[in-house]
């Protein structure tokens, strides 16, 4: 098994580190609503994938029957 023959500096470790973060994830616009949404998935506002209705677009009301 490969050693290594001195110590990784604390300075070049943190250099290699600065690179693993997370990026914001893709938006694309819905061709149908033009609502934005995540790329190769279904549109939470109208419900299309691909042309067609996949889903049928939810109601948004917040209020709870209690």
């Amino acid at each position: 098994m490969a050693v290594p023959k001195k110590k990784q500096s604390h300075s070049r470790t943190a250099k290699r580190r600065a690179q693993h973060k997370i990026g914001a994830p893709a938006v694309n616009a819905c061709p149908q609503c033009h609502s934005p949404r995540r790329p190769h998935r279904v549109c939470p506002v109208c419900g299309f994938y691909a042309g067609r209705e996949v889903v049928a677009p939810a109601a948004h009301d917040h209020e709870h029957d209690e």
